[in-house]
């Protein structure tokens, strides 16, 4: 757990967290897509004159990583083989829910399922909507989310504060997506969560928000890649007072088997990095 010290007779005080979470973004930089390739490809460079025949192997090494970290298909590799993303919610799954619910409502008792959606960052500002905005991947989840709790009639939460690296945000991101909810998805938030700050506090924070609530039965909805690190936190928060069913966004079966799938697009560097950066999340046990 991180910590804060003083020291000196002047009090000088660090705030390990902050400081980590000041630095994450460069230690991050070097060991996600591109840089590792690069310095491969550098490396080998440099040795081509001495060493001949590790430099190629280096240079060919890091040429060949760097065309795989740009594709749909080595994102997907990663995606089911090292973050181990899981399945999408099946739709007979959704209509076990659909009449769990309706038949408590029959019975007149207090709903115990709810949907909730964990936050993955906002705009500071987006100049068309003159305010703070979603970014795309809290929208997709938020969405689904929507759709979820329309499909199975269950209240929606919402997770998300601002971030440890928000510092420029002017409001959480649970009270950008209320906004959105509610102006443009028609359904208003049940329940939102706002002081959370990663992963960890999404699940401390909402599900003691969600138990003081009577819920017993959690639909957690986040993208895929994110889905197992959010599941452990949850599971680990939830000390088994709670039934957490994952309800990931974004899945994906079939991007290994197209010639396409294997050339570089900004699709696949952006899934080869978010699964990386999943990965040394899961390492890490962040």
């Amino acid at each position: 757990m991180m910590q804060s010290f003083s020291t000196g007779s002047a009090g000088f005080h660090v705030d390990l967290a902050s400081l980590f979470y000041d630095f994450k973004p460069f230690l991050l930089m070097l060991v996600l897509p591109p840089v590792p390739m690069l310095l491969l490809i550098l490396t080998g460079a440099g040795l081509l004159r001495r060493h001949q025949r590790s430099g190629r192997l280096l240079l060919g090494l890091g040429v060949l990583t760097l065309w795989l970290a740009c594709t749909e298909g080595a994102g997907q590799w990663l995606a089911l083989h090292a973050v181990h993303t899981p399945p999408a919610l099946s739709p007979q799954a959704i209509a076990a829910l659909r009449e769990e619910i309706q038949a408590s409502q029959q019975r007149h008792e207090k709903a115990s399922v709810a949907v909730l959606v964990l936050g993955g960052g906002t705009w500071a500002w987006v100049p068309e909507y003159n305010g703070p905005g979603l970014k795309p991947l809290t929208l997709e989840r938020l969405r689904f989310g929507i759709w979820l709790a329309r499909q199975i009639d269950a209240p929606l939460a919402f997770s998300g504060g601002i971030g440890w690296g928000g510092k420029h945000q002017l409001e959480s991101e649970a009270a950008t997506a209320q906004r959105s909810a509610t102006e443009e998805f028609k359904l208003p938030l049940t329940w939102v969560e706002d002081r959370s700050r990663d992963t960890r506090e999404n699940a401390a924070l909402s599900l003691e928000l969600l138990e003081a609530n009577g819920v017993k039965k959690l639909l957690l909805v986040t993208d895929d890649l994110h889905m197992p690190r959010a599941e452990r936190a949850f599971i680990e928060a939830a000390k088994g007072r709670f039934e957490i069913i994952k309800a990931p966004v974004g899945v994906r079966r079939d991007a290994m088997s197209a010639l396409s799938d294997w050339m570089p697009s900004h699709g696949g560097y952006a899934r080869v990095g978010y699964a990386v950066y999943e990965w040394i999340g899961q390492k890490a046990g962040h």
